[in-house]
């Protein structure tokens, strides 16, 4: 079934509506945002256009660029239901009380499109009861489509059925979620907060109750269960406070009011510290306090005692950090028979979550494998509870769980299912996962969309399984030149944080030479962001200081020289970009001919942070498309404004918000592509260079363009001067600057006279080189290099 969704209402305009209508927008589909009506009457829709510019505050922006909230459609409820008509997808998102969703479909259902799909993004409710309000044909179409917060930023959408629901419906709205709006789909069953928060809200809950059991303060059982765990920085009770202490009992209230018959259900009440936390207003991060509280610089932690704010800090003992280094069969054995309380908490932690997901993974998942992933993808965990579980020794974490539940250490007497110790080694296998409602291995989707991830995400998967994929042409230290299908190249950086060294340049090099000879295409891609960090800032440092100027003169004309092999080589050249590109990853993405960008890409020319200009041809590429401008303008001076805003972004190293951003900016051209979902990045990015090689491609040719020349200078001196003024930059700042725009604007020429690359080229190599004689910048390099933080000088 091939799915056409152009146009997507969302009934809600608070938190989670207002950002699913921004993701969707985002993706370029056209969106219409409902809410109440307003009491104004003036304006009847001002409650869905506050919503909508509140958009503009909220960090991490849910904007891919300031534009998108102007797409958005602000309606009501009053004057605009007819509206709904028009749309594919309507995306239910008002608040979570059953008598306000009912009364919401009674009025909208007359209005909807006999093929459109009604979701609900209800976070634990049951859709099965909603789809009740519906007349059947609505129901038909109806199911839950539960966005994670924020929308933008977490991968996991959870999509919950109905028994009416037409599945021939569901997989292609599945396709829809993975490919255009970029998520992870798990189906979940019809249950009181389905699997995510079903299994992640009871952890937190089971952790704060261990937490409290052995007398562990709140930022030590922080810095145990978060990144230490291989889960998120925020782990427990920092999670709670960015949640807000409000939000998570609400979710916590579902579990009070839906699941009585729950084993653990005597765990699910309302811990007494947070009750009295709300009590007083103090509900998380909102607020500016719940189990933390920020002072200027200074955060304090609740001593839960006194319910006073005391100073944090405190980390876990040497022995714990020992333990949790271990490899986790080692790490559970230690905490299993650890004499000290903070072992004892890990062990007890890990014993309540898997105790409770072994419990109900009959009632709320498919299999073992929609558990795991919910937690890696909804809440940030490296793996998920099944996968430790079998990585531990399945039948022993069994027997010791067992052993507690019997000795009455447990939260729980509920025994462990009969099928934990039916023999198997665990619930995962290579292509399949258990099903306890089916009492089967059940294999990994094969819905068509799928096809696309060359590298799927999989449970205990290969950590190799991308560095042994296809056939290896050749590999040095800092490169695998490599392919899947024998027509195209894909080269693969492995330096850290994919900079370019240079044995890496030469090694691109060289796989765009082979490249050349022997197939289609050439394809830069690596596995995980970051894209490129840019140029190798010690090894040039070194260099200047071993050879000098001579030196970083040659190191410049390899990276030069590299990166014009990507613009003006004979078969087309594809970077598949994700997550930063910056300094020289910018100008790699800028010489080559296609460039396919995940939406969350962030791309600059940075050097100036370091003392230093772009100069790998960053600065000519800029120069060539003002030049070009210039052309299409038939007037120099008409392309003022483009070189002004290049110069801008990277005098202040800008660096774009997202892959719509990158178009906006300047960055990317005609013909560029956005993918939503990183997992196809690959698919997407061989397709085209295999498209555009089949299309008879050929190399762009070297021409001369118009300089900006002494009318250009004379217009970014006047910006220097006044960013000088306002004390937005330094004395060193300046003569940057005053390289930087040198470079761009093609050296003291008249304005329009015709230059070449090889001539800014040459500007940049020989201000990059002075730049680099000043002690000013070897000391921006060095501390970039000891801080990972911009020294200000």
């Amino acid at each position: 079934m091939n799915l056409v969704i152009r146009k997507i209402a969302v009934l809600g305009a608070g938190v989670m509506g207002a950002q699913i209508a921004a993701h969707c927008s985002n993706l370029n589909i056209e969106v219409l945002l409902f809410d109440l009506t307003s009491d104004a009457a003036s304006n009847k829709s001002e409650i869905t256009q506050k919503a909508i510019q509140h958009l503009q505050t909220i960090k991490p922006s849910p904007l891919g660029d300031k534009g998108v909230g102007q797409s958005i459609a602000a309606l009501n409820y009053d004057e605009h239901l007819h509206r709904l008509r028009e749309c594919d997808l309507i995306i239910e998102a008002i608040g979570e009380k059953l008598e306000w969703k009912k009364s919401l479909y009674h009025r909208i259902a007359p209005h909807l499109a006999p093929h459109a799909i009604l979701a609900s993004n209800t976070s634990g409710l049951s859709i099965t009861l909603l789809s009740q309000q519906l007349p059947p044909e609505c129901a038909l179409r109806f199911c839950g489509i539960h966005f994670f917060n924020p929308p933008r930023y977490m991968d996991l959408v959870e999509l919950i059925p109905t028994n009416l629901t037409d599945p021939v419906l569901m997989d292609a709205l599945e396709c829809f979620i993975t490919s255009t709006l970029g998520k992870s789909v798990i189906r979940a069953k019809d249950t009181p907060n389905f699997i995510a928060n079903r299994i992640g809200v009871a952890n937190v809950l089971f952790t704060l109750i261990e937490a409290e059991r052995y007398q562990l303060p709140i930022d030590v059982v922080d810095d145990i269960t978060g990144k230490k765990l291989g889960r998120a920085s925020s782990a427990t009770y920092r999670t709670a406070d960015v949640v807000g202490l409000d939000t998570l009992m609400h979710v916590v209230k579902t579990l009070q009011d839906y699941l009585p018959n729950d084993p653990f259900y005597p765990h699910f009440a309302t811990p007494k510290v947070i009750e009295q936390l709300i009590q007083k207003g103090s509900l998380g991060s909102k607020t500016g306090a719940g189990f933390y509280k920020k002072e200027g610089k200074a955060i304090f932690k609740l001593d839960s005692k006194c319910m006073n704010y005391v100073n944090s800090g405190e980390q876990a003992n040497e022995a714990t950090q020992r333990l949790l280094k271990q490899p986790w069969a080692q790490r559970l054995i230690l905490a299993r028979y650890s004499d000290d309380p903070q072992g004892q908490f890990i062990w007890a932690i890990y014993r309540d979550l898997f105790h409770y997901c072994a419990l109900h993974l009959e009632d709320i998942a498919e299999s073992a494998r929609d558990i795991d992933f919910a937690l890696r993808w909804g809440f940030g965990w490296q793996e998920g509870p099944f996968e430790i579980w079998q990585q531990a020794g399945w039948q022993t974490i069994a027997k010791w769980i067992q052993e507690d539940i019997e000795q009455g250490n447990a939260l729980s007497q509920a025994p462990l299912p009969s099928w934990v110790f039916d023999g198997r080694e665990g619930v995962h296998h290579a292509k399949e996962s258990w099903s306890a409602s089916l009492q089967r291995n059940l294999p990994y989707s094969q819905l068509a969309v799928y096809q696309r991830q060359y590298f799927r995400e999989r449970v205990l998967a290969n950590k190799n399984e991308v560095k042994e994929a296809g056939d290896t042409v050749f590999e040095t230290d800092q490169l695998r030149a490599w392919t899947l299908d024998s027509s195209i190249l894909i080269a693969s950086l492995k330096t850290k944080m994919h900079t370019f060294n240079t044995m890496a340049l030469e090694s691109l090099y060289r796989a765009v030479t082979v490249a050349e000879k022997h197939y289609k295409g050439l394809v830069i891609w690596s596995a995980e962001a970051p894209f490129s960090a840019g140029g190798d800032l010690k090894g040039f440092l070194e260099v200047y200081a071993n050879l000098g100027a001579e030196g970083l003169m040659r190191e410049e004309d390899i990276f030069q020289k590299t990166m014009l092999s990507l613009r003006y080589s004979a078969i087309p050249t594809v970077a598949a970009v994700r997550g930063y590109a910056l300094g020289g990853g910018c100008e790699t993405f800028l010489h080559v001919d296609r460039r396919v960008l995940h939406f969350e890409t962030n791309v600059g020319l940075v050097e100036v942070k370091v003392g230093l200009l772009p100069g790998a041809g960053g600065l000519t590429c800029l120069a060539r498309l003002c030049g070009q401008r210039a052309m299409e303008l038939d007037n120099p001076r008409e392309a003022l404004p483009l070189l002004q805003r290049f110069y801008q972004q990277v005098m202040f190293s800008h660096i774009t918000n997202s892959a719509r951003e990158a178009f906006q900016l300047g960055y990317c051209q005609t013909g560029d592509v956005v993918v939503p979902n990183a997992n196809e990045l690959l698919f997407v990015a061989i397709e085209n260079a295999k498209t555009m090689a089949d299309s008879c491609y050929r190399p762009p040719m070297k021409k001369s363009f118009p300089a900006m020349g002494q009318d250009g200078l004379a217009t970014l001196r006047q910006s220097l001067i006044k960013w000088q003024q306002g004390a937005l930059i330094s004395e060193h700042d300046m003569l940057i600057g005053e390289a930087i725009a040198q470079v761009l604007c093609g050296g003291n020429v008249d304005t329009g006279t015709l230059i070449n690359e090889d001539w800014c080229l040459k500007l940049e190599r020989e201000h990059f080189v002075t730049l680099m004689g000043y002690e000013k910048t070897r000391e921006r390099v060095q501390g970039m290099l000891d801080t990972g933080k911009p020294l200000k000088n």
